[in-house]
């Protein structure tokens, strides 16, 4: 498995010379467009990995799954889908727009912004802070290190340059769907992108998804069945912005990207996936982790669709 993923990661590594890091969140513009790295966790418990699959980078948007699955096991499905649906946008994953036009007034899907604050403002707890310390609580739980921290400099940096953002949860406020002050709201929402992780972590929650929440390391279940099955789901029809349909034909997996260059990936009953490439193409998902992915796939036969 090892040979596989090292030549996976040789073939694609090539390709991030045609993307770059985030800019717009400043503290994300520094990392090394050059880094992939690869880590496969399995149904047997084992881990593979290759590149700079143990390098710490803040998983962004990759949050948007385990916070919905954090308020889907505090509170339930219904608290979460009666605030947001379960339909692709079509959208850059920042964008405002269907939220004014939509008839339904309300955010497409978890896993854009929009929908992602409102899933955010539902943690328990009575600020950001504390609502951080629970949803980084259940994180370690899921990734097995008692250790996993948010990243001060990127919450700060990220705090420092969301206009569009704040936008988006001024109007979220005025359709009610968010509740409390936004600022405190934003906060928790930046709190939550700015965890640290890396693709080992990343791919062994990918592989309790996978296993429709059972944990392979311990056989105990980590998240509900239904839970698992929906965010997987959403993985397929919005987890890679609005390049989802086009990840799953080419690849067909779940997965769910992060402009931190992470992609969480489940295959069912066989593998979490985790990636880390944070030379990004024009839509925000890591340019030279989905390649990785299209030929990964190609060669253990992942395909689920």
């Amino acid at each position: 498995m090892h040979s596989i993923l090292a030549r996976v990661r040789e073939e694609a590594l090539p390709i991030a010379r045609q993307g770059k890091t985030a800019d717009y969140i400043p503290a994300l513009s520094s990392a090394d467009p050059a880094a992939l790295g690869l880590a496969l966790f399995d149904a047997q418990g084992a881990m593979h990995s290759c590149g700079e699959a143990e390098r710490r980078f803040s998983i962004q948007s990759i949050s948007k799954v385990l916070a919905l699955a954090y308020v889907m096991s505090e509170l339930g499905e219904a608290a979460v889908f009666s605030r947001v649906g379960k339909e692709p946008s079509g959208d850059p994953f920042n964008s405002i727009i269907r939220l004014e036009t939509s008839a339904k007034r309300r955010p497409f899907n978890p896993f854009i912004n929009a929908g992602a604050i409102v899933v955010s403002s539902l943690m328990p707890g009575a600020d950001a802070s504390e609502r951080n310390e629970g949803f980084i609580a259940f994180v370690r739980r899921l990734a097995h290190n008692p250790g996993l921290a948010m990243d001060e400099a990127v919450f700060l940096s990220e705090r420092e340059s969301a206009a569009r953002n704040r936008s988006i949860a001024w109007f979220l406020k005025e359709l009610k769907l968010i509740e409390g002050e936004v600022d405190d709201c934003l906060d928790g929402y930046f709190m939550q992108c700015a965890l640290s992780m890396n693709a080992v972590e990343l791919s062994r929650i990918g592989a309790a998804l996978a296993m429709d929440g059972i944990d392979p390391s311990t056989g105990q279940r980590a998240l509900s069945a239904r839970a698992s099955r929906v965010i997987k789901s959403l993985m397929v029809t919005c987890g890679m912005y609005d390049g989802s349909g086009e990840f799953a034909v080419d690849v067909g997996i779940p997965a769910k990207s992060g402009v931190g260059g992470g992609i969480l990936a489940a295959v069912r009953d066989r593998y979490g996936i985790g990636v880390y490439g944070p030379a990004l193409d024009e839509r925000g998902n890591s340019i030279a982790g989905i390649e990785a992915l299209k030929r990964l796939s190609g060669a253990l036969d992942l395909r689920v669709l």
